[in-house]
């Protein structure tokens, strides 16, 4: 890998150079968008698809900070909110130990996943248990990814995006002719802006699960690294020849950024539409993983058996895809946390390759751990929600500190871009607020 490369200043040659939003993506879309999209559709038809498509829109914002913060800073996320002024605790700043008083919840929450995993895998194959197949997604997973390479977590994560993406449009497709087709003003009915009191809370909540959340936020920084624009780019030695490469690879960043956003936000639309147009004309509000059941009976009913094999791969896709990129993008924020503290040695490359190798072990058992000890995914997603709400808070305070005193003047954005973050962080500041006050009340 070069340690300087000038940007490309073509769309095209861009698009060779993406990979980050890939992961992000396949992120993404997991139980918030199989479980609590569905669920909210299947709740309120399809008056608030807005909603949806509004809260995957608005946070983009604060993931290109993140972003551009990656590629002037060169440096991981860990380190970077360590570097930030404000009070410290043995010598580590404030923000560090409030994102690990918040991962007891985040735990359970990917335990969820990992129980979901399972469901859906003792749904194609119900010979062996639904506690094996936990353990036996888990311990493939860490197997692929021990290594700590970028490549396979890149190449992986596009294949489950083309497979979750392709069959939930499909699936969207076959409905069309079937009884229950969604028709024009239907889905003009869900772009109105309109908000019934009663959906108020629901709206809420689905807003704050849909679309990149805090952890994806602080994955970017990772992957972007990874991926080289922090070493294309080059330490930043005052020129204008930096300069120029910074702007050139922010706008690859950018690209990148957008793209996925409009993956995630295409699939979780069709997601919303399925509950929507199946579940809601039938009164049916399936809780969780149910709602995977429940879907699949339909599509049985309404195409033929063989629609419950195409459903069940898409729900794989889409729960394992979260499953694969928690474990790849968790034990690097770790491993660099736990260096930010001094617990293990980060700094070397080696360093940086065991930690990341343990994390990518441990982590997983641990999650599934908790789901055998459980036994509840929807409440464990549920939980790790809670946390999500008081992250965000943090992402928003971290992305603040980065646009407005680490940004180097050379690199300052647009007024338009500006305003665009505002309305992010005023968006995510109202959701997570609201959630908080809703766990304390």
């Amino acid at each position: 890998m070069p340690k300087v490369l000038n940007p490309p200043t073509t769309f095209f040659g861009r698009l060779k150079y993406l990979g980050p939003g890939f992961i992000l993506s396949a992120a993404i879309v997991g139980s918030g968008e199989l479980i609590a999209t569905t669920a909210l559709g299947a709740k309120a038809g399809f008056i608030t698809f807005w909603v949806i498509l509004v809260s995957c829109l608005v946070k983009v914002a604060l993931q290109l900070e993140f972003g551009k913060n990656a590629i002037y800073s060169g440096t991981f996320i860990m380190h970077n909110f360590n570097r930030l002024s404000g009070p410290r605790l043995k010598g580590t700043h404030w923000s560090i130990w409030l994102w690990l008083s918040l991962q007891g919840l985040k735990l359970l929450q990917v335990g969820g996943i990992v129980g979901g995993v399972a469901i859906v895998l003792h749904m194609v194959m119900p010979i062996i248990p639904v506690e094996a197949w936990a353990l036996i997604s888990v311990l493939l997973t860490s197997l692929i990814l021990y290594r700590g390479n970028y490549g396979p977590v890149e190449k992986i994560s596009l294949v489950l995006i083309l497979l979750f993406t392709s069959v939930i449009l499909t699936s969207l497709y076959l409905l069309q002719y079937t009884p229950y087709a969604i028709t024009w003003e239907q889905v003009k009915s869900g772009l109105t802006f309109s908000l019934p009191t009663g959906l108020v809370a629901i709206a809420f909540g689905a807003f704050g699960i849909t679309g990149v959340g805090g952890d994806e936020i602080m994955y970017y920084n990772y992957w972007c690294i990874e991926k080289g624009y922090a070493t294309y780019t080059g330490p930043n030695d005052g020129s204008e020849a930096w300069n120029d490469r910074a702007k050139g690879w922010i706008k690859v960043m950018y690209l990148d950024a957008i793209l996925s956003m409009c993956v995630y936000t295409v699939v979780t639309a069709a997601f919303y539409l399925l509950g929507a147009a199946v579940l809601h004309s039938q009164g049916q509000v399936p809780e969780g993983y149910q709602m995977i059941e429940v879907l699949s009976q339909i599509f049985t009913a309404t195409l033929g058996p063989w629609a419950k094999i195409l459903f069940l791969i898409g729900a794989f896709a889409a729960l394992y895809s979260t499953l694969f990129t928690a474990t790849a993008s968790w034990a690097r924020v770790w491993g660099d946390a736990f260096g930010q503290i001094g617990w293990l040695p980060f700094g070397t490359v080696s360093e940086k390759k065991r930690s990341i190798a343990l994390f990518t072990w441990i982590l997983p058992l641990i999650w599934a751990v908790l789901y055998l000890f459980m036994k509840a995914p929807v409440l464990m997603v549920v939980l790790g929600g809670i946390a999500t709400s008081v992250l965000l808070l943090l992402i928003v305070y971290v992305a603040y500190e980065f646009r407005y005193r680490q940004l180097p003047k050379s690199l300052w954005p647009s007024r338009f871009y500006d305003v665009f973050f505002w309305l992010s962080v005023a968006a995510i500041l109202m959701v997570s607020l609201y959630g908080v006050w809703k766990v304390v009340l």
